[in-house]
């Protein structure tokens, strides 16, 4: 009986810990670039301790001509993971695609140029962090950048320019590495084929639709030069023996750069706990079919930027 109401009574307090938590915002500016002011939202618990947390980094999807950082079907996952003890950040970035054509093989520059800036700027609030990190109380070893759709691209492109020793990255300290990156529907535009990384990427959580037409789940190339999702990318991490999770929603388009955020937190949180904190050297493809989900893949760059 004794050991039954141990039991309980701890149960009782964890279940009051985990929901009887409220999430706090507070939001600062962390840059001003061409005349345009970036903030973040910092997201904490307020029963959060003065011990350093993981932080969860997060960029919005919208392609890169709109978005924002605060939507409302991005707090499920902002919320959860505040609750497991992280401090969850979420930024602003430059939008290089507003007013511009739809991208193709043949009209790469103004992308290009879209997620260099979206890159720049996620080093920009990564550096911020940093600088900040005792006041905030963030451990500077454990930021893992996630990302939707172009947020997607930016977190998948920031890693490899860092682990592939690109300029632009020197940004950022020489001993820094994100411990994790996190896509929802993300790519890397790349001109030498399917991305090689000169160090090894951090451990690395792919969601992609099978049927999605507006980022390529496979690839997008003219010669060396173009846009490789995450079969791919999947791909090159198997054959490189480095660590991922990778989820191939089957039949389903671009929706996935946004539902698992609200469908797929435990998973999420496994992966973090497994790869990133208790350093598995993991390779796991997971290929997902939802009988009753039904998709919509007319979305496509033509008809999404006209």
């Amino acid at each position: 009986m004794i050991n039954k109401l141990l039991l309980f009574s701890a149960l009782l307090f964890l279940t009051l810990t985990l929901f009887g938590q409220t999430v706090q915002k507070e939001t600062r500016l962390y840059a001003e670039k061409t005349g345009q002011e970036l903030r973040m939202d910092i997201y904490k618990s307020d029963s959060t301790t003065l011990q350093p947390q993981p932080c969860l980094l997060f960029v919005f999807g919208g392609g890169f001509k709109n978005g924002e950082r605060a939507a409302e079907l991005y707090h499920p996952f902002f919320n959860y993971f505040v609750k497991k003890g992280f401090t969850v950040v979420s930024i602003d970035y430059r939008l290089g695609m507003k007013d511009q054509k739809a991208p193709g093989v043949f009209n790469t520059k103004p992308l290009r140029n879209a997620i260099a800036m979206a890159v720049d700027d996620l080093y920009s609030a990564t550096n911020y962090l940093l600088e900040n990190a005792r006041e905030l109380h963030i451990d500077p070893s454990l930021i893992i950048i996630s990302g939707s759709s172009a947020g997607a691209i930016t977190v998948l492109q920031a890693d490899y320019e860092n682990r592939d020793n690109h300029p632009s990255a020197d940004v950022l300290p020489d001993d820094f590495r994100y411990a994790g990156v996190i896509s929802f529907a993300g790519a890397i535009f790349s001109t030498e084929g399917v991305p090689s990384y000169t160090q090894p990427p951090a451990p690395t959580l792919f969601f992609h639709g099978t049927a999605d037409r507006l980022v390529p789940y496979d690839k997008t190339r003219f010669f060396n030069l173009g846009m490789f999702g995450s079969k791919p990318l999947a791909k090159k991490f198997r054959s490189e023996r480095y660590p991922y999770m990778f989820y191939s929603i089957e039949d389903i388009g671009h929706e996935v750069s946004e539902y698992p955020m609200q469908e797929f937190l435990p998973e999420i949180d496994r992966f973090i706990s497994d790869y990133v904190f208790n350093g598995k050297q993991w390779m796991t493809d997971i290929h997902f079919k939802d009988m009753l989900r039904k998709s919509d893949t007319s979305t496509t760059p033509g008809n999404y930027y006209n």
